[in-house]
């Protein structure tokens, strides 16, 4: 869909939400059934202009799907016309059924698992499925991440000649999939473009789809982060420690669809990484007040994630738990066995090393962490820390 497109797209939101839901759709069909990738998407994106063009005006057809397959077809043949007379008749999808409940479900994970291919770095997998599944233009996905449009099309376009050799014939590893999913989810708000809402979209799509409880453990891992969203940041948009939160500020009915979808994805015992740490994020979401965190089953959680998911990242959120119920010196004994440059660490020690009363080297740690922070908001939370710490160690 060009910029152009994307611009009008206000004019018309319900419009807009019909076209992103078929997108992926149809794009899937054209690709299960024979088109190179690249080629198919540019061809549903010439649909999708076609689409905007005549069904304002003309009215929405009776099936939607059936009309963007039919268009989108017609100009992937016209595009490899000048190819091999066995290429035109794979592609001649205008004239084949419409697909059945099961292969929707296998394209909606086909197309998933080739935007998030192995081949691809995980930039030019957000960015393809952003654009391929998401139904995002190339403008909207390039304000998201703060880059050129060019930039964007070109990250865009090199991705798709990647996945464009790659077999379509099986869906591809979920886990892939889902690592994509969270990334996206973890970009949160840049631009015109909310990326955390889309990643729940695409996510919520997926589960429609899939009995792998890991794809319901990480939709419900999203929903129980998305729903302290309002808490997170002060007005000026300074960051707000998850134990100062003003709760009441949660979304509870997020909370409690995300434990359902959980409660659900843990009955069926094949237990993975996303479940381990929804069932963390649920235990945070449960308590009315920071003090009444169960913290001894949050410790019992990390364990399992550590043995499913071994990574010094884990075993340092792991020591906060450590340090909340065995005490700051239990827990600084295993940040000593952690890489020094592990983000974070400077500041998981500082705040242990404040708990355990040395507040000058608190303090000092505080600075280091803020020196070493990524973003703004982080680097003048760490600054005050550090200040306030020297205050007192003043007084």
């Amino acid at each position: 869909m060009s910029a152009a497109v994307g611009r009008e797209v206000g004019d018309a939101p319900a419009l807009e939400d019909l076209l992103r839901t078929l997108t992926p759709q149809v794009l899937g069909i054209l690709v299960r059934r024979g088109g190179d990738f690249a080629a198919a998407e540019d061809a549903v994106q010439e649909a999708l202009l076609e689409a905007w063009r005549h069904w304002p005006e003309d009215g929405t057809p009776a099936e939607p799907r059936g009309w963007l397959v039919k268009v989108a077809g017609r100009k992937l043949i016209d595009e490899v016309r000048s190819t091999t007379a066995r290429e035109r008749r794979e592609l001649k999808v205008h004239l084949e059924p419409e697909p059945g409940p099961t292969e929707q479900d296998d394209d909606a994970l086909l197309l998933l698992s080739r935007c998030c291919h192995p081949a691809l770095t995980s930039a030019s997998a957000i960015a393809l499925t952003l654009r391929a599944v998401g139904g995002l233009t190339t403008a909207q996905i390039a304000e998201a991440f703060l880059v050129p449009e060019a930039t964007m099309g070109q990250r865009i376009s090199r991705a798709k000649k990647t996945v464009s050799g790659q077999s379509f014939d099986t869906p591809g590893e979920v886990g892939a999939v889902l690592r994509v999913l969270y990334l996206i989810f973890n970009e949160g708000f840049t631009g015109s473009v909310d990326l955390a809402e889309e990643a729940i979209r695409l996510t919520r799509q997926l589960a429609a789809t899939s009995d792998d409880p890991e794809v319901a453990g990480l939709l419900a891992l999203m929903l129980l982060h998305h729903a302290r969203r309002r808490a997170r940041r002060t007005a000026s948009g300074g960051v707000v420690p998850l134990a100062e939160q003003d709760r009441s500020l949660w979304d509870t009915t997020m909370i409690a669809e995300a434990v359902d979808i959980l409660q659900d994805a843990l009955s069926r015992d094949r237990l993975g990484e996303y479940q381990a740490q929804a069932a963390i994020a649920a235990l945070h979401d449960d308590a009315a007040r920071a003090e009444e965190t169960d913290w001894t089953q949050i410790l019992e959680w990390y364990d399992e994630l550590l043995r499913l998911a071994p990574s010094p990242l884990v075993a340092l959120n792991r020591a906060v738990a450590v340090g909340e119920v065995d005490g700051p010196l239990a827990a600084l004994r295993i940040l000593d066995g952690l890489p020094a440059d592990l983000p974070r660490r400077d500041a998981v020690a500082a705040w242990l090393h404040e708990r355990a009363g040395d507040l000058a080297v608190a303090a000092r740690l505080y600075a280091v962490a803020a020196g070493r922070a990524t973003n703004t908001a982080e680097r003048d939370h760490l600054t005050r820390q550090a200040a306030r710490l020297n205050a007192a160690a003043a007084r």
